[in-house]
C-alpha cells in the first residue's frame, strides 16, 4: 500500500467518525428551529438558527476531507485510475 492510499483510508475513516456528530448536531438544530419533534424545547428559535449557521463550515469541510480520499481509493478500486506503487 502507497503512503498516499495509506494517509487516504486514515483520513476517510477518522472523517467519518468526525463528520457523524456535525451531521447529528445539524438535523437536531434544524428541527430545533422548526420546532419539529418535539426539539423546539432544546433551544429557542434564534439560538438554534445560530447554531445551525455556524455548523455549515465544518459540514463542508469534513464533507469534503471524507469523500475526495474515499472516491480516490473507490476509482483505484475499480480500475479507472492506476494504483501508484
Amino acid at each position: 500500500m502507497s503512503k498516499l492510499n495509506f494517509v487516504s483510508l486514515k483520513l476517510v475513516r477518522w472523517s467519518g467518525w468526525l463528520i457523524l456528530p456535525v451531521v447529528l448536531a445539524f438535523l437536531l438544530s434544524g428541527y430545533a428551529m422548526t420546532g419539529r419533534g418535539g426539539l423546539g424545547a432544546l433551544l429557542d428559535e434564534q439560538s438554534a438558527l445560530a447554531f445551525h449557521r455556524r455548523l455549515h463550515l465544518p459540514l463542508v469541510i469534513l464533507t469534503l476531507a471524507h469523500s475526495v480520499p474515499a472516491m480516490y481509493l473507490a476509482l483505484q478500486r475499480w480500475g479507472w485510475l492506476k494504483v501508484r506503487s
